[in-house]
């Protein structure tokens, strides 16, 4: 089961919303953090693929840190059951990066924080296989 307390926080923005002070942060799971440090690895040893699936992610989670809202939401019902299984997601969001990867996350919090949780990335065939749609 995955929790907010328990994920990797990567920074946190607060802001002044409707009258009261909400905080906006973007964690990572247990799983990406290690895929995370391994890109990072790989991309300072200048593998070119890295680099740029590095700068690919690192915008997407800076688009998150402003906007939790940034990605498309996921139907309940079109959520694979391992995201339920493996991180006890309640809702499930995609966030296009680009160059045909996807950045999978989910929300908590309340009023006073929220807390994107990045769960992985995975590039569009992989997504598609997935999710269930026919790949090219």
């Amino acid at each position: 089961m995955l929790s907010s307390r328990k994920a990797k926080s990567f920074d946190f923005l607060q802001f002044q919303k409707r009258g009261f002070f909400s905080v906006f942060r973007v964690a990572a799971s247990d799983s990406f953090s290690k895929e995370l440090e391994c890109l990072k690895e790989k991309a300072e040893k200048n593998d070119s693929f890295s680099i740029i699936l590095l700068k690919l992610v690192n915008a997407g989670i800076e688009k998150l840190k402003y906007d939790f809202h940034y990605g498309d939401h996921i139907p309940k019902s079109q959520i694979p059951k391992e995201y339920f299984e493996k991180f006890g997601v309640e809702n499930l969001w995609k966030l296009n990066l680009g160059s045909f990867w996807r950045l999978i996350y989910t929300v908590r919090g309340t009023e006073v924080e929220v807390v994107s949780i990045v769960l992985e990335v995975l590039d569009h065939k992989d997504y598609d296989r997935k999710f269930g749609y026919k790949t090219s």
